[in-house]
C-alpha cells in the first residue's frame, strides 16, 4: 500500500483508470501476478504473488521491454531495435543487458518502484505539477500464499470503497480487482482463482466469484473489522443466504456490458440476424458483422452483434 503526499485526495476517475492500467502493465513486465487491487483517491493497494526468479528468453525480454513503451517515440523504437540486435549478437554486452532487465523482475520492490515512478511522471505531466507524488516508501505485508490469510487480505483490499462510503457493493467500484473479475476481465479472474485455489480447486469462474462475494459480504458486515462504513446485516444475509454469493443474471450482465461499444445489439442470435443488413449499411462496412455469443458467464442464448469490449473500464 502507498499513499499520496500528505494523504491529499488527488486522484479523479481518469487518474485512477491510468493507474489501474499501469498496475497490470508493470506486473506483466515484472513477472509478478496481481491477485487483486484497489485504487482510491489518495492511495492504492495491490496484492501480488512474486514467483521465484527464472530464466527468461530474449524474445520474452523484448516483449516485456516493449510493454513499457506501448506507443514508443522514434527514439524508443530505435532503442528497442538496437537492444534486440545486441541480444542477438551475444557476448558480454548481451549478458549485461539481460542482467539489467532481469534485476527489475520477480521483485516486489522493483515492481512498486517502476509503477510509482511511471505514474508520478504521467500524473505530473498531465496536471502540470512537479515534485514528489508519493508520501513515502510503500508499506508491505507478507501474506501466507493460501487459505484464510490470503482470502482475508484480498477481501480487505476489495472492501476499501465500501468502508470509504463510495459504494454499498464492491462490484460497483470500477477500480478494484473484484469488479474487474465480475466483468470477466481474464487477468482479474485468474487473480481471484489464485486466492481461492485451495478452497475451490478445479472450480469455474462462477464458483470462485461466488466464494469471494460470500467472503466480502461476511467481512463487510462486521463493524469491528475495520473502521468506516459497513454493509448492512440485512444485505449481507440476503447475499449469503438467499443468493448464496451468486449475482442474479441481470446484475451480472449489467456489470459485464456496462460499457458497450456504440451500436451494439443484444438479444438472441435470431433477433440479431434480422438487423445485420441494416447495421452493415449504416456503418458502410464491406463485410457483414459476426453474431457472437455473450462470453464470460452463463447467459443462455444471449448474443451480441459485435464482441463486447475486453477493457470494460476504459
Amino acid at each position: 500500500m502507498t499513499r499520496t503526499v500528505n494523504g491529499e485526495r488527488l486522484f479523479k476517475s481518469r487518474d485512477k483508470e491510468v493507474l489501474r492500467k499501469m498496475i497490470w502493465q508493470i506486473a506483466d513486465f515484472s513477472g509478478v501476478e496481481v491477485l487483486t487491487y484497489c485504487v482510491m483517491s489518495n492511495h492504492f493497494h495491490v496484492l501480488v504473488r512474486v514467483p521465484c526468479a527464472k530464466a527468461v528468453s530474449d524474445q520474452e525480454l523484448m516483449r516485456r521491454f516493449r510493454l513499457l513503451y506501448p506507443k514508443p517515440t522514434k527514439y524508443q523504437e530505435a532503442s528497442a531495435k538496437v537492444l534486440e540486435s545486441k541480444l542477438q549478437a551475444g557476448g558480454e554486452e548481451a549478458v549485461a543487458i539481460r542482467e539489467r532487465l532481469l534485476v527489475r523482475m520477480y521483485d516486489v520492490s522493483e515492481f512498486m518502484k517502476t509503477l510509482k515512478q511511471r505514474f508520478c511522471v504521467w500524473y505530473n505531466k498531465s496536471h502540470e505539477r512537479f515534485g514528489t507524488l508519493w508520501a513515502e516508501r510503500f508499506k508491505s505485508v507478507l501474506v501466507e500464499g493460501k487459505g484464510n490469510p490470503l482470502q482475508t487480505m484480498a477481501a480487505y483490499i476489495d472492501l476499501n470503497p465500501v468502508r470509504a462510503g463510495l459504494v454499498e457493493d464492491p462490484k460497483d467500484y470500477r477500480f478494484c480487482g473484484y469488479a474487474e473479475a465480475v466483468a470477466r476481465v481474464p487477468m482479474a479472474v485468474l487473480g481471484l482463482r489464485a486466492v481461492w485455489v485451495d478452497v475451490v480447486a478445479g472450480a469455474g469462474a462462477e464458483d470462485v466469484l461466488r466464494a469471494h462475494r460470500m467472503l466480502l459480504f461476511g467481512k463487510g458486515a462486521c463493524p469491528g473489522n475495520q473502521p468506516g462504513h459497513v454493509i448492512s446485516r440485512e444485505e449481507a444475509a440476503h447475499v449469503m443466504e438467499a443468493e448464496e454469493g451468486a449475482l442474479p443474471t441481470s446484475i451480472a450482465l449489467r456489470c459485464r456490458v456496462r460499457y458497450f461499444t456504440d451500436g451494439a445489439i443484444l438479444g438472441s442470435a435470431e433477433f440479431i440476424r434480422t438487423y445485420v443488413d441494416a447495421w452493415q449499411l449504416e456503418r458502410g462496412r464491406k463485410h457483414p458483422p459476426k453474431v457472437n455469443p455473450v462470453r464470460g458467464g452463463q447467459w443462455g442464448d444471449l448474443a451480441v452483434i459485435q464482441a463486447l469490449r475486453r477493457q470494460v473500464f476504459g
